[in-house]
């Protein structure tokens, strides 16, 4: 029912995704966005709105210190859990959490958030994730060397992606992380 995509450029990471909001063959498309700012972070979401609202509205973001990558995986993530869990989304599968996959940019870095709570950061500097992902990933991957604007590149993207799939639908909202 989605596709979001992040870039990184000069500094800042940029995310966009589009507004299909789907349930089998229902398709609505939605005013609430997929990707938003938080605190010094931009986030876009996949598998549920409920998550998205949460991470949007109640989710009290930590300011980011120290090592980077360290903070993400724990502090950040940790945070992320509490807030899914008080919201009544936090989802266990065999014994283990699972969060849905998002999107998260900070400090001009893009990180991408796993099922199980697994911090990844793309070498690529661009990421798209949703079922419009390898649609969109073949795009930014198409775009790199054209001297597009970030915004210009994540729309080629989106627009694949909702070209080729019935769960992907404009408009495309865009944030990007603070100076």
């Amino acid at each position: 029912m989605t596709v979001i995509v992040g870039l990184v450029h000069r500094g800042r990471t940029h995310l966009a995704g589009d507004s299909a909001g789907s349930s089998g063959s229902q398709l609505t498309i939605r005013r609430d966005p997929k990707v938003f700012t938080n605190g010094p972070y931009v986030l876009g979401f996949t598998t549920s709105f409920r998550k998205g609202r949460l991470l949007h509205h109640a989710f009290e973001a930590p300011h980011p210190e120290g090592d980077l990558d360290r903070f993400m995986a724990t502090r950040f993530i940790n945070a992320v859990r509490a807030c899914l869990k008080d919201g009544g989304w936090a989802r266990k599968d065999s014994e283990q959490e699972q969060a849905g996959v998002f999107l998260v940019g900070v400090h001009g870095r893009l990180f991408e958030i796993h099922d199980a709570y697994q911090v990844g950061e793309p070498l690529e500097g661009y990421a798209a994730v949703g079922s419009g992902d390898d649609l969109a990933l073949g795009a930014l991957h198409a775009t790199a060397e054209l001297g597009l604007k970030p915004r210009e590149r994540l729309t080629a993207a989106l627009r694949a992606a909702d070209h080729h799939s019935t769960y992907v639908s404009a408009p495309y909202p865009h944030v990007k992380t603070p100076r």
